[in-house]
């Protein structure tokens, strides 16, 4: 029954975005003070699940956006998921000396205005996302690196000087150029697939150093493939404390799809035992979250819940799952919530307190202008809408990453971009696949989505990259 009255007049754009903004953080402020129910992230559980978020690897192999990454907020309305490495911080050094991110459909340096000086784009928008999240006990870190990723320390010097930066730009420092705004992240996480992690050591020890003096706790995890010892990592596991690993368990013969006879949780749980410089690292079994999320090693929720439920009860080390990634998990029958609640610690069941319905924020304009926005978030979600311009032949996708819109691309680079394969016609930076400057060459659709290897986590070659600029576009 409604009873009808007077309509009132309607609100402009600007109050809406006000009223959208005070609800939300009214909600987080309730739940951070009155929810007492929710349990604050404990890293020596062994039934954790860390999640990967940011690179909307689902949009990265298909076409329908309805499925295509959501904002953070969107994945924090229940207890299935507990970590989030935000992917990715993939330029080190940037324009301005300064690194940059890419968060594909969320916030680039395509879409959203950047820092004066710099490449880093302005992701202000998320900082109560963010908040929200931790608000619901779980943690959100930065992960560096990447397939894509431009990242390397020239000295030991530098490497530090860099862990001042993360400090000082994602963690409890402060700086002129935070792109989460206000939030403070929990952490951060490696995932360096490719050059040199000579140096990395001291970058670590950085972080930990800043961390000792803070008033709450920080995190360092890594990926490192399931190959021991890693090809990339293994010198920095080695020689700094970590306290989670997400190991890798597809695109290479250990992988789940593999079977059990080349799971290889015992050399990691050796590795975690007696060389580790913290004997409590949690080691994390690493899955694709659907069949389309890497070239090879996805297996059905039954299948991964055996091999975790059998680690746990043979590993000390056991820590819980990570998936690659948000999007793929939920387009995949929430494979998140399905293999949460198959390793829940004691066989609890799942929380039958109603989610939060929080209404997702968004980048406040799509403006390319210099300056930060400061506008607050509206309701209005964005998703990548560029589409393929020509029909052409499909191709395979096997071993090409996703488009990445703050790294260089030579002439005949090829990436995924919404579910096609495209070629660079010549040098390029910034231009979207089917955008209006025509730089791609449409291949056409995968011919196989199995095959592909969205943006990271991937065990064959990446695209080459061309370049990291190091002056701002337009300067």
């Amino acid at each position: 029954m409604s009873i009808q009255g007077p309509e009132p007049p309607p609100l402009s754009s600007f109050h809406q975005s006000k009223m959208v903004s005070f609800w939300l953080a009214s909600i987080v402020s309730a739940v951070s003070l009155g929810a007492a129910h929710v349990s604050a992230f404990d890293i020596s559980r062994s039934d954790n699940l860390a999640v990967y978020w940011g690179q909307n690897s689902y949009g990265a192999t298909h076409s329908d956006t309805a499925n295509f990454q959501k904002n953070l907020s969107s994945y924090c309305q229940d207890d299935s998921i507990d970590a989030f490495p935000v992917a990715f911080l993939n330029v080190f050094f940037g324009a301005g000396g300064v690194p940059s991110i890419d968060l594909s459909n969320i916030c680039s340096t395509v879409d959203d205005p950047i820092f004066p000086g710099t490449d880093m784009p302005d992701c202000s928008f998320m900082a109560q996302d963010i908040q929200f999240c931790q608000s619901r006990g779980k943690i959100v870190t930065i992960s560096l690196g990447g397939a894509t990723g431009a990242a390397s320390f020239s000295s030991d010097d530098q490497a530090t000087a860099f862990g001042d930066t993360i400090w000082n730009t994602f963690l409890g420092g402060s700086s002129s150029v935070r792109p989460f705004g206000s939030a403070v992240l929990d952490g951060i996480d490696l995932d360096i697939e490719g050059g040199s992690t000579q140096h990395f050591a001291a970058f670590v020890n950085r972080i930990r150093q800043h961390a000792d003096g803070a008033n709450k706790k920080y995190y360092v995890s890594a990926a490192p493939q399931c190959p021991f010892p890693d090809a990339y990592l293994s010198t920095v596991l080695n020689a700094v404390a970590f306290d989670a690993v997400y190991v890798q368990f597809y695109n290479n013969f250990c992988g789940l799809s593999n079977g059990q006879n080349n799971f290889n949780f015992d050399q990691w749980d050796d590795w975690a035992k007696n060389t580790a410089v913290n004997k409590g690292v949690k080691i994390y079994i690493g899955a694709p979250a659907s069949s389309t999320a890497a070239g090879s090693g996805y297996v059905d929720v039954s299948t991964l819940a055996s091999f975790a439920l059998q680690a746990r009860s043979q590993f000390s080390s056991f820590g819980g799952v990570m998936l690659w990634d948000a999007s793929q998990a939920y387009a995949n029958n929430r494979y998140d919530a399905a293999i949460k609640n198959a390793i829940r610690q004691g066989g609890a069941a799942p929380s039958s307190s109603t989610p939060i319905t929080v209404p997702t924020s968004s980048r406040s304009s799509t403006s390319s202008s210099s300056q930060p926005s400061t506008a607050p978030p509206s309701t209005t979600s964005h998703s990548t809408t560029a589409t393929p311009t020509t029909t052409a032949r499909g191709g395979s996708c096997a071993g090409v990453s996703a488009w990445v819109a703050n790294v260089a691309y030579n002439g005949g680079d090829t990436v995924i971009y919404n579910g096609h394969l495209w070629t660079a016609k010549w040098w390029s930076y910034g231009d979207t696949p089917g955008g209006a400057a025509g730089d791609w060459t449409d291949g056409g659709a995968c011919s196989s989505f199995a095959a592909a290897v969205p943006t990271v986590h991937s065990a064959a070659k990446h695209a080459s990259v061309a370049s990291v600029p190091t002056s701002v576009r337009g300067a």
